[in-house]
């Protein structure tokens, strides 16, 4: 077995089905397989609902029904009803607004590309079972009746904490590379070991994961990141290889050493992976920052009085931004996280910074996500967060017209006080703003004084 720290689920297996599932979404689902049956087919839930059904944990996964009737019979039975993989036998019926995908009992048949079989059958449930990923996702549930239907083991794998193929793993692997990463998933969303023949599956085919696609990718790893156990899922892609073939630059952190004065924690991969850890239930960009921040530490380290990273925000956003257009995310996602990896160093500062700096600080549109990250950056390394508290107590204390009030100055007043439009007009309304954050200037007549007391200097200034 492969990770071996996890809590005891053990009286979780015991808890009733569906305690944690929204009654209303579970009665409308228990309502197509109602009709599916009386109708003279088999029908249960399947896959990830189950799972956390068994495991008593909060069950905010989707619904998903597995069913003998055929796409064709799907659609004949309900009023609403989409395909979205027909070729796979998978139909979305749609009831009360709810989507519930629908999928007809498979056996696929070959591999084509990784990803896709080269042609399915239709078949039962037991074979069903059979061709999906893990044994933990490959149990069923009759809400009807209130059983749980197990072909695979999956109900002493859940009780075990174990996450194993169905059936060869090189194989299950070879059929789908994502479940590389999905393994990974699991075992640090549940505190789950990884069985030892699918370990070394996951080992030996870790370069594979470049056949899928970037898109597939991210989402993977984004849940990962969102998940409860970030710090985790990093270390465990180290070691397996699939951080190298995914995120190399991450991965490239491993033995990248640092002043133990500022960081006693060791080398920066397992900075960020500490720094992972100590998030709280991150954003997207909170949680990728975090995980980005410092990956331009290889390329800026110098060792003079000390070990050094002279401009490593910099260098880490450049190398931020370049990773996540790799991984074709959002251009707001992309510019977001430049941004927080970009200004992380400059929380240093923030005690010192007069209040109009200050202010423009806290008032950066990703400022929320920086400070989250800015926590756990310094929770991973020196643990000292006196400049995170005192950030959160002047966010509090500005309210939000103080921290971003309308300028008292504008171009329409320079006109009227008789200065000639150009350049000099930003240069003079972005002093007054300084002042006016600095509550030096507190009235707009204040403000047309300051202009017209010091309008000669302002000009001169302004033209040399």
């Amino acid at each position: 077995m492969h990770r071996g720290n996890r809590p005891g689920i053990g009286s979780g297996l015991a808890r009733p089905a569906g305690t944690y599932m929204t009654v209303s979404k579970k009665k409308i689902a228990s309502s197509i397989v109602k009709r599916l049956a009386d109708n003279g087919f088999e029908a249960l839930f399947a896959g990830g609902y189950v799972r956390n059904m068994l495991l008593g944990i909060e069950n905010n996964d989707d619904i998903d029904i597995a069913t003998n009737a055929t796409p064709t019979a799907i659609a004949s039975l309900f009023k609403k009803v989409k395909g979205v993989g027909e070729h796979f036998g998978v139909m979305l019926v749609i009831k009360n607004n709810i989507p519930f995908e629908v999928a007809t009992f498979r056996a696929d048949k070959g591999i084509l590309d990784g990803r896709h079989p080269e042609a399915i059958i239709f078949s039962d449930a037991k074979t069903d079972a059979l061709r999906r990923d893990f044994t933990i996702n490959g149990l069923f549930f009759n809400p009807d009746s209130g059983e749980i239907i197990d072909y695979v083991g999956g109900r002493e794998d859940l009780k075990k904490g174990v996450i194993r193929t169905i059936g060869d793993p090189l194989l299950r692997f070879s059929e789908d590379f994502l479940r590389m990463l999905r393994a990974i998933r699991f075992a640090a969303r549940f505190s789950f070991t990884i069985e030892e023949a699918t370990w070394n599956a996951i080992r030996s085919h870790a370069c594979q994961i470049t056949r899928i696609s970037s898109e597939r990718i991210f989402q993977e790893l984004n849940k990962m990141l969102l998940g409860p156990n970030p710090g985790t899922a990093i270390s465990l892609l180290e070691e397996c290889g699939l951080l190298q073939s995914t995120l190399p630059e991450v991965a490239a952190l491993k033995g990248v050493e640092q002043p133990p004065d500022f960081h006693p924690e060791g080398d920066v991969l397992v900075h960020t992976i500490k720094t992972l850890a100590s998030l709280q239930k991150p954003s997207q960009i909170t949680a990728w920052s975090a995980l980005l921040h410092d990956i331009g530490k290889p390329q800026t380290q110098s060792k003079t009085d000390r070990i050094r990273f002279n401009n490593h925000s910099r260098v880490s956003a450049l190398m931020a931004k370049d990773i996540l257009l790799r991984l074709k995310c959002s251009r707001n996602h992309i510019n977001s996280v430049f941004e927080c990896v970009d200004n992380h160093m400059n929380f240093i500062n923030v005690a010192k910074m007069r209040l109009s700096t200050l202010k423009k600080f806290l008032s950066r549109p990703t400022f929320d996500d920086e400070l989250m990250m800015h926590r756990a950056d310094c929770l991973a390394s020196h643990g000292n967060i006196e400049n995170f508290e005192f950030l959160l107590n002047k966010k509090k204390e500005f309210d939000e017209i103080r921290l971003r009030p309308a300028p008292f100055l504008r171009g329409r007043d320079l006109l009227e006080l008789g200065f000639k439009p150009g350049p000099v007009f930003k240069i003079i309304i972005n002093q007054a703003y300084d002042l006016q954050l600095d509550e030096k200037i507190k009235t707009r007549n204040e403000a047309l004084n300051w202009v017209q007391t010091n309008r000669a200097a302002l000009t001169r200034n302004t033209n040399t």
